[in-house]
């Protein structure tokens, strides 16, 4: 003769915990499909009265009169490099992509949108930080931002 005892189920906080960090797991899962949509997407828009960096986590918007144009460059940020990030306070750091707040080894921080370390628009501003973007024309883009029109 067979008895079968059961175990006595377990309480339902078991299953909010199993809940919660499922649904924190697709969140992490989600943030990141979005930063790797992000690092293939983000536009730099440059108009009379700002220039805005449209897409990923830390796009946003920077009045003309914000930025300190003449002293904008075209810079290689390789290892050794000035301009090189050193330090990442806020953000993403993958291969081929770096977006957020970095410590350069020149000590600024930087606000960077790079894909790649070389060909680097540089860009300070009046606010306490620099801008590191990888434009695709970057010549182009420092020759508009540097005209009358702007």
């Amino acid at each position: 003769m067979n008895e079968v005892f059961k175990i006595i189920p377990a309480p339902a906080k078991a299953l909010w915990l199993i809940g919660l960090f499922a649904l924190i797991m697709a969140a992490v899962i989600g943030l990141m499909g979005y930063i790797a949509y992000s690092s293939r997407h983000i536009q730099v828009e440059l108009s009379n009265t700002e220039l805005h960096i449209k897409g990923g986590l830390y796009g946003r918007s920077i009045p003309i009169t914000s930025l300190i144009v003449n002293q904008s460059q075209k810079v290689d940020i390789n290892r050794g490099s000035a301009y090189q990030p050193t330090r990442r306070s806020n953000g993403t750091s993958l291969p081929g992509y770096h977006s957020g707040w970095f410590k350069l080894r020149n000590g600024e921080k930087a606000l960077l949108f790079v894909t790649q370390s070389r060909d680097v628009v540089y860009l300070p501003t009046t606010d306490g930080y620099s801008l590191l973007m990888s434009v695709q024309e970057p010549d182009k883009f420092l020759r508009s931002l540097n005209s009358p029109n702007i």
